[in-house]
């Protein structure tokens, strides 16, 4: 039962490290809303690492858009059923219009990030770097994991955004 406890709140790599707080994209931020939450050392969760691209699997990701010329990215997170378009004052071209249609395909919100979630993912340095669309998905809604009686309907609502992505 510990066990199960244990797993179902770990969000981070096997470092601790919570690898969506790990871009170069306000880290300093990141790191001192989430010392200031207490995630001051490897953790479960939240925890934003020692640096920016410290950890192997954001350096990948980080080195792998470095070398290709992505018009856009989606990143998929759960809870919430929002999407999340811009980073801080940072609107790219097109960023809003095709976020509205993303919305409109998936009956997902589109909604700026809350000030204590908006510094040092992914999506947040691709917009900071190439001033390119970048998105994250909030599918899904409850407790996580999601339970796998949600499939159906999260493919359902984000097929529309996949297929958008590809075209756009």
């Amino acid at each position: 039962m510990l066990l199960f406890l244990f797993l179902v709140g770990w969000k981070a790599n096997i470092n601790g490290v919570d690898l969506n707080l790990q871009f170069p994209a306000g880290w300093e931020n990141a790191k001192k809303i989430k010392y200031a939450q207490g995630f001051t050392t490897p953790a479960p969760r939240d925890f934003v690492g020692y640096g920016p691209l410290t950890e192997p699997e954001a350096l990948t990701i980080y080195d792998f858009t470095l070398s290709h010329d992505f018009r856009l990215t989606i990143s998929y997170h759960t809870q919430g059923k929002e999407i999340y378009w811009n980073f801080q004052n940072i609107n790219p071209p097109r960023g809003y219009e095709i976020g509205k249609r993303f919305a409109s395909s998936s009956g997902y919100v589109l909604a700026d990030v809350p000030y204590n979630s908006s510094f040092a993912g992914f999506k947040d340095w691709f917009i900071q770097t190439y001033n390119r669309p970048g998105y994250t998905i909030e599918a899904g809604i409850g407790e996580n994991p999601l339970p796998i009686s949600q499939f159906d309907e999260i493919y359902r609502d984000n097929l529309g955004i996949l297929v958008l992505g590809a075209v756009l």
